[in-house]
């Protein structure tokens, strides 16, 4: 895919939107680095769809930042906002539910929203496996990657090679540290 006019709007606008955040990683990461590596995970998959490429740009802009729903909606359409609301965990609710929901809707999802979901468990994932945030145990880590699995098997029958792609990244969680 080219970079459209709308992509490279997307492109700013999350990279506004995320420009006082950083990563938990070790490297404190710029936090835009996140959904631009969900980019490169679909396209490398060959995912070529704008509208799912440019929910994975916003994926976090509705649950990390001011931005709302209907901004999203205005400035990149409904389709794209449709998925972005799927990967949005309403922060009202304490952690575990959101977690446990997630995982019970995961199957539920919008085509286009399992895309960008298992882009962002293999980027999740990956990133814990190269440069987890200092404070985490290695319990935790486990944690998290069993949950991101439970997650992923509600998204399986999306799409065989970001499946793939995760199953490696699974594969190697001896090497938690």
């Amino acid at each position: 895919m080219a970079a459209t006019p709308l992509f490279v709007q997307a492109l700013s606008f999350a990279a506004h939107k995320h420009r006082k955040q950083v990563r938990k990683d070790a490297a404190a990461t710029p936090y835009i680095n996140h959904p631009i590596a969900l980019v490169q995970v679909l396209v490398g998959q060959d995912v070529h769809d704008e509208v799912v490429l440019i929910a994975a740009l916003l994926h976090d802009t509705v649950e990390d930042t001011d931005t709302t729903l209907e901004e999203i909606t205005t400035l990149f359409g409904a389709d794209v906002a449709a998925i972005v609301a799927q990967m949005t965990d309403d922060k009202s609710l304490p952690k575990a539910e959101r977690k446990r929901l997630q995982i019970e809707h995961a199957h539920l999802a919008l085509r286009e929203a399992k895309l960008v979901k298992l882009a962002d468990k293999i980027c999740n994932t990956y990133d814990l496996l190269h440069s987890s945030p200092d404070e985490w145990s290695l319990e935790r880590k486990h944690a998290y990657f069993d949950w991101a699995a439970a997650v992923v098997a509600g998204l399986r029958g999306t799409h065989v090679g970001l499946e793939a792609m995760f199953d490696e990244i699974m594969a190697r969680r001896s090497e938690l540290r």
